[in-house]
This record gives C-alpha cells, sequence and structure tokens, in this order.
C-alpha cells in the first residue's frame, strides 16, 4: 500500500476570481469533487499573500481582478514555482511565459475539473490523451 500524495495529485487550490457567483460555482463543484480549497479570493493583493504562506497545489486565476490584474499573480506564483491556469475570456499574450495553461470562459465545471486533471498529468511527465475544450497548456 502506498501512502502520502498520490502521484499527480493535485489536492489543494488557490481560487482567485472577482466575480463573486463564478468564484462561489467554482468552489462549491470543486469541493464536491473532493479538492480542498485554500482560499478563495478576489484581489492580486490576497493572492499574493495566500501564495506568500505556501500550502497551494494549484491556482485558478482570472486575469481580470478588482485591484490589478492576473498577471501579477501569475508571477508570484512563478516566483514561488507554483503552476497557474488562467481562467479567462481572454488569454494574455504574455500567458505562455507566466502561467502553466489558459482555460477559456465559459466553460463547464467538468472542463474545469479535467484541466486540473491535465495538469497534474503533466506534472508527472505524462501527455493527457485530450483536453477539454477551451484548455490550452503552455508546459
Amino acid at each position: 500500500m502506498l501512502f502520502g500524495r498520490a502521484k499527480g495529485r493535485i489536492e489543494r487550490l488557490l481560487i482567485v476570481e472577482d466575480e463573486p457567483l463564478i468564484a462561489f460555482d467554482n468552489e462549491h463543484f470543486l469541493m464536491t469533487q473532493g479538492y480542498t480549497i485554500v482560499a478563495t479570493v478576489d484581489t492580486a493583493a490576497e493572492a499574493v499573500a495566500q501564495i506568500e504562506a505556501g500550502g497551494i497545489d494549484l491556482i485558478l486565476c482570472d486575469v481580470r481582478l478588482n485591484d490589478s490584474d492576473g498577471r501579477d499573480v501569475a508571477l508570484a506564483a512563478k516566483a514561488a514555482d507554483i503552476p497557474l491556469l488562467f481562467v479567462t475570456a481572454t488569454c494574455p499574450i504574455d500567458a505562455p511565459d507566466i502561467a502553466f495553461g489558459c482555460l477559456s470562459k465559459p466553460y463547464e465545471p467538468k472542463a474545469l475539473q479535467a484541466s486540473i486533471e491535465a495538469i497534474g498529468m503533466r506534472l508527472d511527465g505524462e501527455k493527457p490523451k485530450k483536453l477539454p475544450k477551451g484548455l490550452t497548456l503552455y508546459r
């Protein structure tokens, strides 16, 4: 029997979203799928504080936020070596340099879950058989 973190398992998520309904829906759905939501925040400053606190496997981040944009969060995540998935209507041009991938809005909840699973596979050096609609991976 194996103990500890399962291979490729992303468990602890940080949600960075300033649209309350989207944030709530993502949080609720992902919790029902067994993920732990470390925090759901709506500003880059709050996200950076969570990144500095640690304990995050993956960040789901919108680009347009109340106080700045998600690129600031992506830069902090990259510096902390935490993968970040942009979940946004329009992915920034520099996304390949600062993010693990981008999931285009609107998306279905199952596409969000499949995106997280695909990132987990990539982190383990495996290639996902099929990417969900709207997902682009850069690594």
